[in-house]
């Protein structure tokens, strides 16, 4: 089984658990279809969480509607790859693992929890990426709660 954890945005990221590894994705409308239909085309069986968002005050009209359209493609593609998922709110999957508001609580998190995972964007990054850690504890949440 491959879990699956989606931060949506473009900031956001889409990780992969999978029993010996963990491999994380930068969002990104191809990248995300590539990997998701290789999952369909092996057989692999996965589960999703995805981010569950909704627009925050004093948010331009512009970029929560391009908010709303990269959730949409997330979930439309999940939808077309008959891949389960479950949107679930922040404060629920942040809570189990004792993350907060502030962004560095998700890479310490992820950091202990998966030592060996990069949290970097791009092998040229020099800081860890709070998008990429949030995506590998919705990942783990996502085999918690399966």
């Amino acid at each position: 089984m491959t879990y699956i954890g989606i931060d949506p945005g473009k900031a956001g990221a889409m990780a992969l658990l999978y029993s010996d590894r963990t491999e994380t994705i930068p969002f990104d409308e191809k990248a995300y279809a590539d990997r998701l239909g290789e999952l369909l085309c092996t057989g692999q069986s996965a589960r999703c969480v995805v981010e569950r968002v909704h627009s925050m005050p004093k948010q331009g009209v512009a970029s929560s509607f391009n908010f709303g359209e990269n959730y949409g493609f997330i979930l439309g593609l999940l939808t077309a790859f008959a891949i389960p998922y479950e949107t679930v709110l922040p404060n629920k999957w942040k809570r189990e693992f004792g993350v907060t508001a502030d962004k560095n609580t998700s890479i310490t998190v992820a950091r202990r929890l998966f030592p060996k995972a990069s949290l970097r964007r791009t092998e040229r990054c020099r800081t860890d990426d709070d998008g990429i850690a949030e995506a590998i504890l919705m990942a783990e949440y996502c085999r918690r709660h399966s």
